[in-house]
């Protein structure tokens, strides 16, 4: 007979063998523990709150100006007519009751003052005030419904959570007025349903299925258009839809029965999310499970060309917007993403009179950011940043208070004010677009880390027929290739790359190298996209401690050189050689320089620069203190073996002349207005550059120069190159290159047509000679 002790006793063991089993699984790196395949444990199912029975009857929307989907200006349909609520007295626990109410998890903020726009109508809510649990907004204290001496000005917005309720049952009060109620379900998704479809990556094609209630149903294409189409495809990062074989699938339909959601939809194209589309008629099912004259709703959508499958490679290797772009349209394109973290996230930028520049966010919406998400080959925006969350652009602000119909091919075909001036770089406009699932996330992980953004790299390889993690050679691995990792995992920018990782233990099961001889430009969409080597492994330190590592960022810098300030700055000198021992001992000066005697005279080109820091967070130098090395010359510690290259280059892309410009004292030398200095050299003070300030060197400052004794008069192209070997992680570098135009006639020097790259149309690009096979590439 068993201890009256041991049933509780036993229990615990087994519990304790349960966790054990969900860690292996883990440790394969299953999602939530469990193998695909593997029956998830069932989550608490929402239940419908029980009401009482003189509750006022209402339903809730979010509505007006939105940037993301899953806020909006709070709107309350009550006694057959749609208000708002006042802000007066509104707090984070109302917020949380409207959230719970529209189905989300929780509530992230609350606006006041009608940040969405102002409503119309009725005024229904004023002084509300929740404790956060209640069932319904119509049970929180109030002046009583329809009691308001509110304007519309005052309206109250919401931020609900991505995330939805598990479990969430739609439940309709209005029933004369389903049409007018938006869509409330936990979750939508493509199931692809034909054996060829299944295989394909991204799913393409299937049956549209809502998740309402726990269960998974589908809808009846009874009244579906192809504006609902487009809104699906949009949400899960295709541009547009296509037609598709609706024999195959009415023969499916007819072998299995189909469970369909009780509701029709009504989308107009424009939503950038199914819960934003208004529910159509009530569906009413036959008896033998069937719809009115009906099947199963199937969507067929249209990839991005960097997301199309093709024969060779599944789908692209890297993703480089301007290409993309430019294989669509067959010319250059006129919009492009710059400054994010992840694959359809960046600072929009538009090409005008052969100049790229920004889009002010004053009026910046989700309509108008989807236009942008769908031009570029990707879905329905996100979210439309603004702000300059992303990054400060450069060069003009072109345009201001866009407003587009939704339909636009392109943001520059939407209405905008022309006479509005005075946008700075301060408010440029961004955006998030959904793309793809890839499920490269699913073969890529950080181990033993400190937290979630760090670790040593494994991936997850074929090998014999089985997939197995291991970790990455360290043999070349820099930050373009961290970059990649970050990137692929969702964690950012790289903020470091590390070659040893013995302070990382890892899974151990994961220690042999399964990765060798990477080498990434810094575009692709996963590591495996960069060359490497194959199935030959070469790596002679082996994996283990001296395998690849990262550290990730979600801000990162982005310097810019001032190409005005060069132009302006420019000028020739003369220089008597004894005045010139400490750039000597430097080698800031030509080779010829050795053989030249004391009282002879060097030329120089000499010119400042005016370093500006564009990015999200402030330009620190890769090494600490420890290593700054003192140059007793100059009287300053340098912090960066190598910060700036100057060459000197003819026509066809030679190099004729370079500075030297070995190391670098990084500090705020200006700032903008409001920004406070933090970084300065003296007294061995730290070193960097605040985010909204620069560092200037100016034109009279030793080594500030290229030797140009030798050079013959002539026509030449002048560049220079910041952060040359990428030494610290920045989240655009396509801008670290700034050239000039350059003309010498043996007793003046001009300087003109300075820019940075990037800025300018392809065609100006390609009238400077020998520019394009002079392109600075990764090592």
């Amino acid at each position: 007979m068993l201890a009256p002790w041991s049933l509780p006793y036993c229990f615990t063991i087994l519990l304790g063998l349960l966790k054990l089993c969900r860690a292996q699984y883990e440790q394969l790196g299953y999602p939530h523990g469990y193998p695909q395949g593997y029956p998830e444990p069932e989550q608490e199912q929402y239940t419908a709150p029980e009401l009482p029975p003189d509750t006022p009857r209402i339903q809730l929307r979010l509505a007006g100006d939105k940037r993301k989907h899953n806020e909006g200006r709070v709107e309350v349909f009550y006694d057959g007519e749609w208000g708002t609520v006042c802000d007066d007295d509104f707090s984070i626990h109302s917020a949380q009751v409207v959230c719970r109410e529209l189905g989300y998890l929780e509530a992230v903020s609350w606006s006041p003052s009608s940040k969405y726009g102002k409503g119309e109508g009725r005024i229904w809510f004023d002084n509300v005030q929740c404790t956060g649990k209640e069932k319904t907004l119509a049970l929180c204290m109030s002046n009583g419904i329809g009691v308001s001496d509110c304007k519309h000005t005052e309206d109250v917005g919401v931020v609900c959570s991505d995330k939805r309720i598990p479990g969430f049952k739609f439940i309709n009060t209005m029933a004369n007025n389903v049409e007018s109620l938006n869509i409330q379900v936990e979750d939508v998704r493509i199931r692809a349903i034909l054996s060829s479809y299944r295989k394909r990556v991204p799913v393409t094609e299937g049956y549209v299925e809502v998740k309402d209630g726990g269960k998974w149903k589908q809808i009846c294409d009874a009244e579906w258009t192809k504006h609902n189409s487009r809104v699906i495809c949009g949400m899960f990062g295709f541009p547009g839809e296509r037609k598709y074989n609706a024999r195959v699938y009415k023969m499916f339909a007819r072998r299995r029965k189909p469970n369909y959601w009780d509701y029709s939809v009504n989308c107009t194209g424009n939503e950038a999310h199914l819960s934003s589309c208004k529910l159509g008629h009530a569906v009413a099912a036959k008896a033998n499970s069937t719809c009115g004259g009906g099947t199963p709703v199937v969507v067929s959508c249209v990839p991005g060309r960097a997301f199309s499958p093709t024969p060779m490679t599944g789908f692209r290797k890297a993703f480089r917007q301007e290409v993309v772009i430019s294989l669509l349209f067959l010319q250059q394109p006129l919009v492009r993403l710059r400054g994010g973290a992840i694959i359809g996230e960046g600072r929009v930028e538009v090409l005008k009179n052969g100049e790229w520049g920004t889009i002010c966010d004053d009026n910046w919406s989700l309509l108008s950011a989807t236009v942008v998400c769908r031009e570029l080959g990707f879905g329905s925006a996100k979210e439309a940043l603004s702000g300059g969350r992303l990054g400060q652009g450069m060069g003009p602000v072109h345009m201001n208070e866009v407003k587009c119909s939704g339909f636009e091919k392109s943001v520059t075909e939407c209405f905008f004010n022309k006479e509005s001036l005075g946008c700075s770089h301060e408010e440029d406009a961004a955006v998030t677009c959904n793309v793809p699932a890839m499920g490269f996330q699913e073969r890529l992980r950080l181990s033993g880390g400190r937290n979630p953004y760090e670790g040593r790299v494994e991936a997850l390889v074929e090998r014999n027929g089985s997939l197995v993690w291991g970790t990455v050679c360290s043999d070349g691995w820099g930050t373009m290739e961290a970059m990649v990792v970050c990137r692929q995992l969702g964690l950012g920018f790289a903020s470091n790359a590390f070659q040893e990782t013995w302070y990382w233990p890892g899974e151990v099961s994961a220690d042999p190298v399964v990765m060798s001889g990477v080498r990434c430009s810094g575009t692709e969409m996963s590591l495996s996209h960069c060359l490497h080597h194959g199935a030959h492994l070469t790596c002679p330190k082996g994996g283990g401690r001296n395998a690849a590592g990262v550290s990730c960022s979600e801000t990162a810098p982005d310097l810019v050189l001032s190409p005005q300030v060069v132009e302006q700055t420019t000028y020739m000198e003369d220089r008597p050689m004894f005045m010139l021992q400490c750039a000597y001992e430097e080698n800031c000066l030509s080779t010829t320089s050795s053989k030249t005697p004391a009282n002879s005279y060097r030329r120089l080109l000499r010119f400042s620069s005016q370093i500006h820091n564009n990015g999200q967070s402030d330009f620190r130098p890769k090494a600490g203190r420890h290593s700054w090395v003192w140059h007793d010359c100059h009287r300053h510690y340098h912090s960066m073996e190598v910060f700036t290259h100057y060459d000197l280059l003819s026509l066809n892309g030679t190099k004729v002349a370079e500075g030297h410009k070995a190391s670098f004292c990084l500090e705020d030398t200006d700032c903008e207005e409001g920004i406070e200095k933090r970084y300065e050299c003296a007294n061995f003070g730290e070193q960097g550059i605040t985010v909204g300030c620069w560092d200037t060197y100016r034109h009279d400052i030793d080594c500030q120069w290229i030797d140009i004794t030798d050079i013959k008069p002539g026509d030449y192209i002048f560049q220079v190159f910041i952060n040359p070997n990428y030494e610290v992680p920045e989240s655009d570098y396509s801008n670290n290159l700034m050239k000039c135009r350059c003309r010498y006639d043996g007793h003046r020097i001009w300087m003109y047509s300075c820019h940075n790259g990037g800025s300018l149309s392809t065609e100006t690009e390609e009238s400077f000679p020998g520019l394009l096979n002079n392109q600075v590439t990764h090592r």
